[in-house]
């Protein structure tokens, strides 16, 4: 019998694109080595790599996925929250420069452990890993970034037989996702009353899992153009997901909550930047409350008088995603001279 399979599906948005593989949402790609970033730091010394385990002591230990996309995408959220640092060849730690902070490059699937243990006091990762990982328990997801969005999917030959999640119930599926999928098809297995060798099979595999449905190694798998080479399709959704920022339930140091907030709070402004725009245009008194219905803003608009009489200047933010209609909307209002300004970061 052909197998199924487990596998994570990537989100096509481009500006939440973070990339998926076996290993969770931090897979992918390569590392350049030595490349500077989020900052100027000069090469050696405290810009550069740690050579002894003293120079961390009283440093925020802040973990990093060492390569692939996410590592792409916390570069930038790192430059928005001014966190200064030079990252040099083959080192996994650095130490900031503008703040008593060091980064530590670790795989997106250890960093849940590290951080839920106590070893470090801040990551980022992807909230399957932490589920995969079991250590939801033992960390606190403080923000949800907004990028490395993807669905971890079941996924069948499309010829086959098999139709629905309920079709697969005490046959094979393979995954690199074993904790997730096991919950998952350990409750169906219940519903149908399942025991012993008749439950279904849950067998790992850490990557190029749309090959074992070729193979006959599993009854059902993969996503996108992979997905589709292989002959497969999707027939459920186990989880969706995205990168999220966590913290240690057991700090290490309690003087370092207050860095902890302030770091919190950058990133929640770097994440609230990307999806905000300011939008400033100017329309009749008149025409002003079909105008502000249309742009409320986040608590309300700001209002100027202009010096023609019986006009006013608007400001207000508004979400990117919309941009495009919200403009169409305003023409039809009547209101003129409409620009849209990009954020950087802000405190909202």
């Amino acid at each position: 019998m052909a197998p199924a399979s487990l596998k994570r599906k990537q989100a096509s948005s481009d500006s939440t694109a973070g990339g998926s593989s076996a290993s969770g949402a931090g897979g992918g790609g390569n590392n350049a080595g030595g490349s500077s970033a989020a900052g100027t730091g000069s090469g050696g010394g405290v810009g550069g790599g740690v050579g002894d385990a003293d120079s961390l002591d009283g440093r925020l230990l802040f973990a990093i996925p060492k390569k692939g996309r996410l590592y792409e995408k916390c570069l930038s959220i790192l430059a928005g929250a001014d966190i200064q640092f030079r990252r040099h060849a083959r080192l996994d730690v650095c130490l900031v420069l503008n703040h008593p902070i060091a980064l530590v490059f670790l795989p997106a699937s250890d960093i849940p452990s590290f951080v839920g243990k106590g070893n470090v006091d801040l990551g980022i990762t992807g909230h399957d890993v932490i589920l995969e990982s079991q250590m939801l328990k033992h960390v606190t997801e403080e923000l949800r970034l907004g990028f490395g969005k993807c669905a971890l999917q079941v996924q069948v030959p499309e010829a086959g037989s098999i139709k629905t999640v309920e079709d697969l119930v005490g046959k094979r599926v393979v995954t690199s996702f074993e904790v997730l999928s096991g919950e998952y098809f350990g409750k169906l297995d219940d519903i149908f009353q399942l025991s012993g060798e008749r439950r279904t099979k849950i067998d790992y595999v850490g990557g190029s899992v749309e090959a074992a449905c070729a193979l006959g190694l599993a009854d059902g798998i993969e996503s996108g153009d992979t997905m589709r080479a292989a002959g497969l399709h999707a027939i459920g959704t186990v989880l969706e997901t995205e990168a999220v920022l966590i913290r240690s339930r057991i700090p290490k140091h309690q003087a370092h909550a207050s860095l902890i907030d302030l770091i919190t709070n950058r990133i929640k402004g770097v994440v609230a930047a990307s999806k905000y725009a300011i939008c400033q245009y100017n329309v009749a008194r008149n025409r002003l409350p079909s105008a502000i219905a249309i742009t409320p803003g986040r608590r309300a608009p700001t209002i100027s008088p202009l010096e023609a009489d019986g006009w006013v200047a608007v400001s207000s933010m508004v979400e990117k995603k919309k941009v495009a209609q919200i403009m169409d909307d305003l023409v039809a209002t009547g209101a003129e001279d409409i620009l849209i300004f990009n954020l950087d970061n802000c405190r909202v």
